[in-house]
């Protein structure tokens, strides 16, 4: 399957915000962003101009696309499903990206990322209800219990993950267990409950893909 093997802060710069690809070393004074360096590409300042509603569509596409670290085709697919289900096509959009494992796991704080969480799914570290999961886009439901094996267990990553577990805690629909790495998916997740998507304007992607 094709992957994005390129640089990260790259995708930050090109949307102009963070995107947190990499997950707590987005918050050092490092980050491309925080040192607001420009867009990549070469003349970029000659072409800046107002944006069509169409590029501003476009744009908020990508930057959703990018911080669930998806392709395209499967995106697209996600936003489909959602436009089939009752109530607001954005919102059903959200909670489908929210209740994927790999999302999951991240928000557990067993993985810093999201793109080190699929890794952990990929590799079959993931257990969900004592059953090993390997597909990243696995949809959870209310009452899944979700567990780390044996050796992942013992990961330095995933033991440094969990640090910003007694920090911040974990989304309000999850629920964790810190000292045996288990966690549950209590309740479907809704809009206003992502608070690192205060930014993000679904709305336009609704439009994006409707015309």
């Amino acid at each position: 399957m094709a992957r994005y093997t390129g640089p990260q802060c790259r995708l930050c710069r090109a949307e102009g915000s963070k995107l947190f690809l990499k997950g707590e070393r987005c918050f050092s004074d490092h980050c491309s962003v925080t040192k607001k360096r420009p867009a990549p590409g070469k003349g970029l300042r000659s072409r800046q101009g107002k944006r069509s509603d169409y590029g501003l569509q476009l744009r908020e596409k990508q930057k959703m696309k990018r911080i669930y670290c998806m392709l395209e085709k499967q995106f697209k697919i996600t936003f489909q499903k959602a436009a089939r289900m009752p109530g607001r096509t954005g919102d059903s959009f959200i909670s489908l990206l929210e209740k994927r494992l790999d999302n999951v796991i991240y928000r557990l704080r067993f993985a810093a990322s999201r793109k080190q969480a699929r890794q952990l799914v990929s590799h079959g570290h993931i257990l969900v209800n004592g059953k090993r999961v390997n597909i990243p886009s696995y949809q959870l439901k209310i009452g899944d219990k979700v567990e780390l094996g044996e050796k992942a267990k013992k990961l330095l990553f995933v033991k440094e993950s969990m640090k910003e577990y007694t920090r911040s805690g974990v989304a309000p629909w999850l629920e964790v267990n810190p000292d045996e790495l288990v966690g549950y998916f209590r309740a479907i997740p809704r809009r206003n409950d992502v608070a690192d998507l205060a930014d993000i304007k679904e709305q336009l992607v609704v439009e994006f893909y409707s015309k």
